[in-house]
């Protein structure tokens, strides 16, 4: 008997958890920021193997490396390479998924830093 007291406590405690996650994700689920507008020229200054993997995160919002590598067929490490160039040219945002790194397009608040020192590089 105490057994299952101590087991019905930890299932109890295990779905109290389960439903505030489920509230957390709730909440961040609608969470959008809007997506940095690019100009055609800027668009254009990107090398062609890095434009082609941009636009496919820009048409799928959020994806691992995997998915833009089934989607290019390249290898899945070439692009896991470009991502990783984009993130560190400012293009992209990346962040950690459990075991795996996700990329989305920069919102306009961050855009916004970026241009400016970007402007003061060429000056």
């Amino acid at each position: 008997m105490v057994r299952r007291s101590v087991l019905d406590k930890i299932f109890q405690e295990m779905m109290r958890i389960r439903y505030r996650l489920d509230d957390i994700e709730k909440n961040f689920s609608g969470w959008n920021p809007q997506p940095l507008e690019v100009s055609d020229t800027e668009l254009l200054s990107l090398p062609d193997h890095l434009r082609r993997t941009y636009m496919i995160v820009a048409d799928r919002g959020e994806c691992d490396a995997t998915v833009v590598s089934n989607l290019t067929g390249r290898c899945r490490a070439v692009e896991s390479n470009y991502l990783n160039q984009l993130a560190r040219m400012g293009w992209l945002n990346k962040r950690r998924i459990s075991k795996t790194m996700s990329f989305r397009l920069v919102c306009e608040k961050y855009a916004s830093v970026k241009a400016k020192t970007l402007r003061k590089e060429r000056a």
